[in-house]
């Protein structure tokens, strides 16, 4: 059966990594992050910083894994190797039922929200508009892989100069930072602090969500053993940077106690530092960003389903490369219209709520893969090996595991009926391995 080609080179990756991530959530979630520590703007920066570190600390750990097994499926591959079948399934399962599909659905319903403010739109007309432009980039995907790279690097390109042109205008004419610097750390440091320093850390990560996508387009990469590692590390430096850089500007402009309060706090910042009608800046940077990481999400998750399909764990279908052009079609395909039906319905925003945290526990176990192909297959070519190991990927791996421990203890019911999600794949699993059947590559 026809393979994958491989077309993806250090800049796409790069730009894959960090286009991935940059979506709608560093337009809204500042506000409510700063809620969550008490309003300190210092431990709101420290939630940022640490984010982007424990990001950096995956990246470097899956840059070994990238380079070692640069095979389609990323994740979903290190899982099964390391943990067997059931929970790389399981991982698979929850990633099309909710995490990739429901964040494309997710990103295409603030792409119709954020255009209604440009252009008016009614309720059927903004739900067309979602629908169209999941529409769009699976007919990109399904056509090529090295379009959708390409459009992915022009839009990502768009969306960064965007958002640091709103920088800019919020730190040049932004006047509160005497309140930012008066409110820096709180009065007593409690149990409840750190409690509420790790939800907030949850926030944080769905704002950083994204870079760990990039390892299910290894199949698909140039010299894989040499960019993979260069691109996480690249993209999530520059992640790190432009977070911390976008927060300071909106603390800048509005002062920590008004940008608490806000929930679109990139809108409220401009208004407050320009012209209210300033704000379609906002709304043009917003739609560059959500189209750019959906497109993301549709040229990296479904190699995850073709994966899975060929090892008979999915519809056998989706196993197959298109003849002409050499993309995994069928697959890509399935995911656009799930992710379509679930923007259209409006389900995706509980789901994706409940499994966010259950993300963590494969990410985590997918970083915990590295220490058992060193003890099992010390032979293996590693033409990059993750430096400060072992404690680098040890330190991720505690560090996931302490984020569903805070999130099964502080919101028990949401873990609950997440966990539940993932656990609803066990009977499919049963299902699909009588009825289906590895397909050789």
């Amino acid at each position: 059966m026809a393979n994958l080609q491989r077309t993806l080179g250090l800049r796409d990756l790069t730009i894959l990594v960090y286009g991935s991530v940059v979506g709608s959530g560093i337009f809204l979630v500042p506000g409510g992050i700063l809620r969550q520590v008490g309003g300190s703007t210092g431990l709101a920066m420290l939630v940022w910083v640490a984010g982007g570190v424990l990001s950096l600390l995956g990246a470097l750990t899956y840059g070994e894994l990238s380079a070692m097994k640069p095979e389609a499926g990323g994740l979903y591959i290190y899982i099964r190797d390391c943990f067997g079948r059931l929970p790389a399934f399981l991982y698979g399962w929850t990633l099309f039922l909710v995490i990739a599909n429901g964040a494309v659905a997710t990103l295409a319903v603030a792409f119709s929200t954020y255009l209604g403010t440009v252009i008016p739109l009614g309720y059927w007309s903004g739900k067309a508009v979602a629908v169209g432009m999941i529409a769009v980039i699976t007919i990109v995907n399904v056509r090529s892989t090295r379009a959708s790279s390409d459009l992915m690097n022009w839009t990502t390109l768009g969306k960064t100069v965007l958002l640091l042109a709103i920088a800019a205008v919020l730190l040049w004419r932004g006047n509160h930072f005497g309140q930012v610097t008066a409110s820096l750390w709180p009065e007593h440091v409690t149990g409840e602090t750190f409690s509420n320093f790790g939800l907030a850390m949850i926030s944080v990560l769905w704002a950083y969500e994204g870079w760990q996508f990039a390892t299910y387009s290894a199949g698909e990469a140039k010299d894989p053993q040499r960019n993979f590692p260069r691109a996480f590390l690249i993209g999530v430096l520059c992640l790190i940077g432009v977070y911390v850089l976008v927060n300071l500007a909106y603390l800048k402009a509005l002062g920590p106690q008004a940008a608490a309060g806000s929930n679109t706090i990139a809108a409220s910042a401009i208004a407050a530092v320009m012209n209210p009608r300033a704000s379609t800046l906002v709304s043009l940077a917003i739609l560059f960003a959500v189209f750019s990481a959906a497109n993301s999400v549709q040229l990296t998750a479904p190699r995850v389903f073709f994966a899975m399909a060929r090892d008979g764990l999915f519809f056998r279908r989706l196993a197959e490369v298109h003849p002409r052009f050499h993309t995994p079609a069928a697959a890509v395909t399935t995911g656009g219209i799930w992710a379509a039906v679930l923007a259209f319905t409006g389900t995706f925003e509980q789901l994706l709520s409940y499994v966010v945290f259950a993300g963590w526990i494969f990410y985590g176990l997918a970083a915990a893969s590295i220490f058992v192909y060193r003890r099992r297959q010390p032979e293996l070519e590693r033409p990059y090996r993750v430096p400060g190991y072992p404690w680098t990927p040890l330190v991720f791996v505690i560090a996931a595991a302490a984020l569903v421990a805070n999130t099964m203890y502080s919101a028990p019911k949401t873990a609950a009926v997440g966990l539940g999600i993932v656990l609803l794949g066990l009977p499919a699993y049963l299902f699909l391995r009588k009825t289906s059947h590895p397909i050789a590559s």
